[in-house]
């Protein structure tokens, strides 16, 4: 059995909190060697889902016939012939060959069926955002010799549960020392803060939220102000993407109408606000929990990332006036 070459993938300058985890989402792969497994990776923008991905990729990738690490797919899927371009370099890695260029979407699905069906393989699609990518790309089950190992990262459950996925990984924050570390890595070049920044940068991991996307921006005292103002555009534009993606404009307005007023409300009684302003409260609600936009915490309570909060805050003044408008005279007529 000829196995995979042994080009490693850079994970990360500072890896803080990823062994731990890496060996969590390793275990769930490992378990039934002789089954296809399909596993999710599913979190919010700049949680490290991509980070993770490549680590695993590199800790169990050389047990595989052939394995493809397949990059930012949201973001080639949409260029001139990107989506036939993915299905070719799925194929040509796998196949250590140059020539296997399929001329359409559909050949591809039959040529990668047909070539990966006899072969256990390891494949990561990272930053899934369609339903058409899964199907271009993995298909399903059928596609794949046993022991293969599928891994798809993506803040969209719904996808995952399209597929049929196996396990889902579930990617948390990093907790308060991990994100202190992290912070400190990039800041000072040391595995904790200089004494005179301690305060400083608890300020900051505070702020941040706990996010390794955030953290690992070097940030000072003379911008922390500004900082706390306005989010930095790089962590805005990626929290955005999540938003952007919402199918139609109820899910957006559920979603600035919770941004605005039922942060850590009870989900009953916002869902019950909502659907007397017209929404159909509980299906977008939970669209958006399967976004990782929302969350629903203790005692039934709704939540955010506060970056998320302020981003969507800043960015759609107009939006949230509408919202405002709509609860406002609900809110009128229940006192009729």
């Amino acid at each position: 059995m000829k196995l995979g070459d042994n080009k490693c993938l850079f994970v990360a300058h500072h890896p803080v909190g990823l062994e731990s985890r890496v060996q969590f989402a390793t275990k769930l792969l490992s378990s039934e060697p002789n089954e296809i497994i399909i596993s999710g990776i599913l979190g919010m923008g700049g949680i490290g889902k991509t980070t993770i991905a490549k680590a695993i990729y590199n800790e169990i990738g050389q047990t595989f016939e052939g394995k493809i690490f397949l990059a930012n797919i949201r973001e080639v899927w949409r260029q001139d012939n990107g989506q036939v371009y993915l299905q070719e370099q799925l194929l040509s890695s796998i196949m250590k060959t140059r020539r296997m260029t399929p001329t359409n979407i559909e050949m591809g699905k039959a040529l990668i069926k047909e070539m990966l069906c006899h072969r256990k393989v390891l494949v990561v699609l990272d930053y899934v955002n369609s339903e058409d990518q899964l199907k271009a790309l993995c298909g399903s089950q059928e596609w794949f010799d046993q022991g293969s190992r599928i891994i798809i990262t993506t803040r969209d459950e719904h996808l995952l549960k399209i597929v049929s996925v196996n396990h889902i990984y579930d990617m948390k924050e990093l907790d308060v020392e991990e994100s202190l570390e992290l912070f400190s890595c990039h800041a000072f070049k040391q595995a904790i803060p200089k004494q005179d920044f301690n305060e400083l940068s608890r300020r900051v991991v505070s702020y941040f939220g706990w996010l390794p996307l955030a953290l690992e921006i070097h940030i000072w005292r003379s911008v922390l102000e500004k900082l706390q103002k306005i989010p930095n555009d790089q962590i805005q534009a990626k929290l955005k993407i999540s938003y952007d993606g919402l199918s139609d404009n109820s899910e957006k307005d559920i979603f600035l109408d919770i941004c605005c007023f039922f942060i850590r409300k009870d989900k009953s009684y916002a869902t019950q606000i909502l659907n007397g302003c017209g929404f159909y409260a509980e299906i977008g609600i939970n669209r958006l929990i399967e976004r990782s936009l929302i969350k629903v915490g203790n005692r039934n309570k709704l939540d955010m990332h506060d970056l998320l909060c302020d981003t969507e805050e800043k960015s759609f003044v107009s939006s949230h006036q509408k919202s405002m408008a709509s609860i406002l005279d609900y809110g009128i007529k229940m006192t009729r």
